[in-house]
């Protein structure tokens, strides 16, 4: 007779929105690099006990998207520009070689999921919708990396994307604004590279783009007055806004 186990099951089901609510704000950039993440505010934003709060947050800094600040408490992530250009050197070496591995091995499935993701993420571009942009860019390269058949590589790709999203928004967001479509450019050669099984060009792609988007990092973060905007502490009304609009309506 099999034992009866000691282990129970604890729903998070509200950590959980309160999490997707903080985290969809910082990827929106609503809530800014240096926001501070109190307790209680956030508690009485969201309309629940603090428990839930807590366990957010430690999520958020176990992502990488919060850290402690002594005397301050939880804080929105802030990388410096050395930290920032550390995370595009190693994201270069496992996408590229993600892109060999995939691209050599995507079927015509993946093919297909990849030209769907391009397409939705043109039309949000030309809509201006900067955030879902951005999704359907991770969802093209996404497919092409999980081809190439490394999991745990997979997942430290998807980690260093969640880091560095609040500022690829600052960056898609200015080049919305000057209508510059470089930023865009590089996701349908991706495709047509895969598309044809041509691995030496879908690399090629990926390196340009990396390199492309270091390049505008660089020169947006090396300006102080740039950084001092990228890191401005979001007002609480400002922070309940970008918070309480991502929650679930709850019912009276």
């Amino acid at each position: 007779m099999a034992r009866q186990s000691k282990f129970t099951v604890t729903p998070m089901l509200m950590a959980d929105q309160v999490y997707e609510a903080l985290q969809q704000a910082i990827f929106a950039g609503d809530l800014a690099a240096g926001t501070p993440l109190r307790n209680q505010e956030l508690a009485d934003m969201v309309g629940t006990s603090m428990m839930p709060v807590r366990e957010a947050i430690r999520r958020l800094e176990e992502a990488g998207l919060a850290t402690r600040v002594p005397h301050k408490g939880a804080v929105v992530k802030k990388f410096t520009v050395e930290e920032l250009i550390d995370i595009y050197d190693v994201r270069t070496t496992l996408e590229v070689e993600a892109t060999r591995r995939g691209a050599g091995r995507v079927t015509d499935e993946h093919v297909r999921q990849m030209e769907e993701a391009c397409a939705l993420m043109q039309q949000a571009v030309a809509e201006h919708r900067v955030s879902e942009a951005l999704d359907q860019d991770e969802a093209v390269l996404g497919t092409l990396y999980r081809a190439a058949g490394n999991a745990m590589a997979m997942t430290m790709m998807e980690t260093l994307w969640r880091q560095c999203r609040p500022y690829k928004v600052i960056g898609a967001t200015e080049a919305l604004e000057h209508d510059d479509s470089s930023l865009w450019s590089f996701q349908p050669q991706l495709v047509e590279a895969a598309r044809s099984r041509d691995v030496p060009a879908a690399v090629a792609v990926t390196e340009a783009s990396l390199a492309s988007a270091r390049r505008r990092l660089e020169k947006r973060l090396q300006s102080q007055d740039d950084l001092k905007t990228a890191d401005r502490a979001t007002s609480r009304e400002d922070v309940s806004k970008a918070v309480t609009g991502r929650m679930p309506v709850r019912p009276s």
